[in-house]
């Protein structure tokens, strides 16, 4: 694909300027990232966007090993189905208490404005690249979060969604269709966190600060969040009743790429 740069700034621009009014820095940041992916994405067949669980801003390098391979996993079967893949993340908050003070009502709303401004930005994506398709990957309070997007995008055909482990308190307000692919088990021990068990959550948080200080004093620290553990909330990618359910959903959905796609 090719287009005139300068017209695509000034949409983006303008777009930016319908979210997020006289706020210059917001205005910035989102002009810069659409522009951006729309770069990237030029010549691929697939847009990869984690939305990381938690309050959404953990970088997939620092992500529990389990959610990793999630990421990893869908990766890896788009290449293995001949299809060209460009990966990226969506950070919903920011990096400190402050952060998830302001996002409380946010969380509260299903991400009501958050979920509005991706919703706007993958429309503006899905505009430019007609073929591109896009697959939203989302684990607990990610998952809901790609969900909210999806509802926002209403029959959008190109934007697909894996969700794992949805955050009980938003699984009512799920809505599954055919382009959504959502797995509450993995296969092996029931989760919990779906299954809204009160007592595990509070023996989690519990301990979870003994755990995150055992990780300081191994030299090895970690993200508060990441030491909160619910049995059954793991959808490791190695568990058959997680990557089987995964990768029939691809293959159904996008088959393995054709000799005609590639140009042959």
């Amino acid at each position: 694909m090719t287009y005139d740069y300068l017209a695509l700034r000034e949409e983006a621009s303008h777009l930016a300027y319908q979210l997020y009014g006289n706020d210059a820095k917001k205005r910035a940041s989102f002009t810069e990232r659409l522009l951006d992916i729309c770069a990237r994405a030029q010549s691929k067949d697939f847009l990869l966007i984690h939305n990381p669980g938690g309050w959404g801003n953990t970088p997939l390098e620092h992500c529990l090993q389990w959610e990793r391979s999630i990421v990893e996993g869908v990766s890896a079967t788009i290449e293995r189905l001949g299809y060209g893949g460009l990966l990226i993340q969506y950070f919903r908050s920011g990096n400190s208490w402050w952060a998830y003070m302001r996002d409380i009502k946010e969380q509260a709303f299903f991400f009501n404005s958050k979920a509005k401004a991706m919703a706007a930005e993958l429309k503006f994506i899905v505009q430019h690249f007609n073929n591109l398709k896009i697959i939203l990957i989302g684990v607990s309070q990610g998952a809901a979060f790609s969900n909210a997007v999806l509802q926002q995008l209403g029959e959008l055909r190109q934007v697909y969604s894996i969700e794992l482990g949805i955050f009980s308190p938003y699984a009512s307000r799920r809505v599954v269709t055919k382009k959504t692919l959502a797995v509450d088990s993995n296969g092996s021990v029931p989760d919990l966190v779906v299954r809204r068990s009160l007592k595990a959550g509070f023996k989690a948080y519990i301990t979870a600060p003994s755990r995150w200080i055992k990780c300081r004093l191994r030299g090895k620290p970690e993200k508060f969040a990441n030491c909160i553990n619910v049995p059954g909330h793991d959808y490791n990618w190695e568990y058959p009743g997680v990557h089987q359910k995964v990768i029939s959903f691809l293959e159904l959905n996008f088959g393995v790429k054709s000799k005609l796609e590639v140009g042959l």
